[in-house]
């Protein structure tokens, strides 16, 4: 048999999928919940189900047993792990290094905001855009920056003014930095061959930030498959959906954004048997929406998309939110009418948490007694840090870290009596050191009864302690944590159809967020959330399971209304409504999008094995590899070709083009040999401009040589 186990490491579970890829069909699904202090015990648990039910031939489609893990042919991973850590700016603490930039840059790109206060270098070098060198490399502020962060950092990335042009002085800083500090370096040039520093230097920074986490990820990976005897090759899902050997992603971890989302599309289309439908993807901590169309997602020409930050990594057009079922929710205190937001951060869910840790109950209990109700009631933190505490955090983190890894989960409001230890204590949650729980989406299921897989008596304490926060008119929140349930589910449906129009909108080429952000469109689906709570206040015991029948009349409109005679008056009908059909997927697909899809007035089909998805497009992917070679023509007569190692010069515009075909072949080629691949296909395309200047005269401008190498994983 061909037999492909697929993986997927999301933020709450890790699924398996085994596949027999010649006959097209799932075999064996499993879960695990993803354990973030240890990522192997549920990569783990996930294998051995399938692994298990291979062996037995438990609810597979065939009756006999008997298989063995030397069966297994490739093991492919998904992941939305570095997904999630960009949403959340989660990541270790990384020092950059420009090279040839002011500090004006850190303004474009957002990079600044990206940066934070993790340390920043300026220092002489980098190149003109015909690759010559501007100025020469200091290499003595490189050793000035490696002395003073080297111990205070877990990576560094390195971006060079028009490095994609001439690569000498990022290589040269790398090996400089290498050498005196052992720690992994990115350079820009190595993830993009486009121009545009400050987003290089955005993506350079989410990839330095994302090494440690990926390299674990495969490291548990690595172990489990040792452990149960799977001798084959380890791939990892990029952000298009390809693959990756594991060697070759451990140095560009920031492919693998939306390596999730890519792998779920894949899935998608094999599960649904459908090549044209809008997706949507939910997990714990994001929603992840894309249009597959003809059996394929569209690329994204200007880079991956993630959490508002505008990369250059090569992914499929995938539009990410921060909603999940596990999204953290904060009670809205400041303004006159109440509310609630949900994400982007994740949270544990308290219900889940219990189960592990049913001392929790009996502290939300206490809490529950107290006069004042408290913003840090139902909130709970924990140790992520199995290694101990890093050197380079402060005085004041230190010690927060230190109480939390003696003290095990524990009350925000026991680990952080101020709000400069509170802005601590977020701080280490964003460094990924700390885990927080506290009410989610996922809690609200098990009150409203939607759910009930976990504990649900935390869920409904959690509930009670945020209905009863006060609005800035001093009343309670919500009436009962009943109520308070509703609200949130409400909320995460009404935000979800926004973010589903949204991407329809950008697909259609209306521009990003056309309907959150326009205030007639935003209000589209409130009278849902309206219609939620009124029928709580009549009816708080079978409300929830009374309105979603109310719904299939398919709330699709909006109305601007107006007083006539006393009576309110609908005179102005709004609607917006898919013109497509709708796939869920995920965990809690089954959960919510039912009722999504009914506010939209739009059919939606949740598929089997859709809980699995992403394992299942992890199992089904192929190697792909693209390069870019570009030609310039510096003066008349010269063609100066940008090669990786640095640009060489042509007389002829024909020789430099074979030139630029001849290394973007090669290029293209090893590195999707280096990626896993077998029986690699290279497809060369190309982009030539040139001005005419009179019927016999023609001006080269410059030209651009794409080579697309293709092939399965070996």
């Amino acid at each position: 048999m061909s037999l492909v186990i697929g993986l997927d490491t999301g933020g709450t579970y890790t699924d398996a999928a085994l596949l027999d890829s010649a006959k097209g069909r799932v075999l064996a699904t499993g879960k695990a919940l993803t354990t973030h202090e240890d990522l192997s015990i549920g990569l783990g648990g996930a294998i051995a189900r399938v692994l298990d039910a291979y062996a037995t031939g438990v609810g597979q489609p065939y009756s006999a047993g008997g298989g063995k893990p030397g069966d297994i042919g490739l093991v492919s991973l998904s992941t939305t792990l570095a997904t999630n850590a960009v949403v959340e700016g989660v990541g270790g603490r990384i020092g950059l290094v420009m090279i040839g930039f002011d500090e004006a840059v850190l303004e474009r790109a957002d990079l600044s905001r990206a940066l934070g206060q993790d340390p920043v270098a300026f220092i002489n070098g980098g190149h003109s855009p015909d690759g010559g060198a501007q100025t020469m490399l200091d290499r003595d502020a490189l050793r000035d920056m490696a002395a003073t962060f080297g111990d205070e950092v877990s990576a560094f990335a390195i971006a060079g003014h028009f490095a994609t042009r001439n690569p000498e002085h990022e290589i040269a800083a790398r090996d400089l930095l290498r050498e005196l500090t052992g720690l992994p370096i990115t350079c820009s040039h190595e993830l993009s061959s486009a121009l545009g520093g400050p987003r290089r230097a955005l993506t350079a920074v989410l990839n330095a930030r994302l090494i440690n986490l990926l390299e674990r990820l495969i490291e548990a990976t690595e172990a489990i498959m040792t452990e149960r005897g799977l001798t084959c090759p380890l791939m990892v899902v990029k952000g298009d959906g390809s693959l990756l050997h594991s060697d070759f992603a451990r140095k560009r971890p920031v492919e693998t954004v939306l390596s999730g989302p890519a792998a779920s599309l894949s899935g998608a289309a094999f599960l649904a048997g459908t090549d044209t439908a809008l997706i949507a993807d939910i997990g714990g901590t994001t929603t992840d929406i894309a249009f597959l169309q003809n059996g394929a997602p569209r690329l994204r020409a200007e880079g991956a998309l993630v959490g508002g930050w505008q990369t250059m990594v090569e992914a499929a057009e995938i539009r990410t939110c921060g909603l999940g079922g596990d999204s953290e929710v904060q009670a809205i205190t400041r303004r006159r009418q109440g509310g609630v937001t949900i994400g982007p951060r994740r949270a544990v869910p308290l219900a889940l948490l219990a189960t592990q840790h049913p001392a929790i109950i009996a502290t939300m209990e206490e809490q529950l007694q107290l006069v004042v109700p408290m913003q840090t009631d139902a909130r709970f933190v924990f140790s992520l840090m199995p290694d101990g505490v890093p050197s380079w955090l402060t005085r004041s983190e230190t010690r927060l870290a230190q109480k939390a890894i003696q003290m095990g989960p524990t009350p925000i409001a026991e680990v952080a009596a101020t709000q400069l230890a509170l802005g601590a204590v977020d701080r280490l949650i964003s460094r990924g050191l700390l885990g927080l729980a506290a009410f989610t989406p996922t809690d609200a299921a098990h009150v409203t009864g939607a759910f009930t897989g976990f504990e649900v008596r935390a869920a409904e304490l959690g509930a009670e302690l945020i209905a009863r926060q006060k609005t800035g008119l001093g009343e309670a929140l919500a009436c009962d944590g009943r109520t308070l349930a509703a609200m949130t589910l409400a909320t995460l449906h009404q935000q979800s159809g926004l973010a589903l129009m949204d991407a329809a909108l950008a697909h259609d080429g209306a521009g990003e967020k056309q309907a959150s952000r326009t205030p007639l469109l935003a209000t589209l689906y409130e009278q849902y959330v309206k219609r939620i709570m009124k029928s709580h206040d009549t009816d708080t015991k079978n409300a929830w399971t009374a309105d979603t029948e109310a719904e299939t009349d398919m709330m699709v409109a909006t109305h601007v209304a107006g007083t006539v005679a006393g009576n309110t008056a609908r005179l102005v009908r709004i609607g917006m409504q898919l013109e497509t059909s709708l796939v869920a997927l995920g965990a809690s697909a089954a959960t919510h999008y039912p009722h999504i899809a009914r506010m939209m007035g739009v059919a939606v089909s949740v598929p089997e094995h859709a809980d699995v998805a992403g394992a299942v497009g992890a199992a089904v992917g192929s190697i792909r590899q693209r390069v870019m070679i570009c030609i310039t023509a510096p003066t008349d007569g010269r063609f100066r070709v940008h090669l990786p190692d640095g640009p060489i010069d042509l007389s002829v515009q024909e020789a430099a083009l074979e030139q630029a075909r001849k290394a973007a072949r090669q290029l293209a080629h090893d590195r999707a040999r280096s990626a896993g691949a077998r029986a690699i296909d290279v497809a060369i395309s190309e982009d030539v401009r040139i001005v005419q200047i009179t019927p016999k005269k023609q001006l080269f401008i410059e030209a651009f040589v794409h080579a697309t190498a293709s092939g399965q994983p070996s």
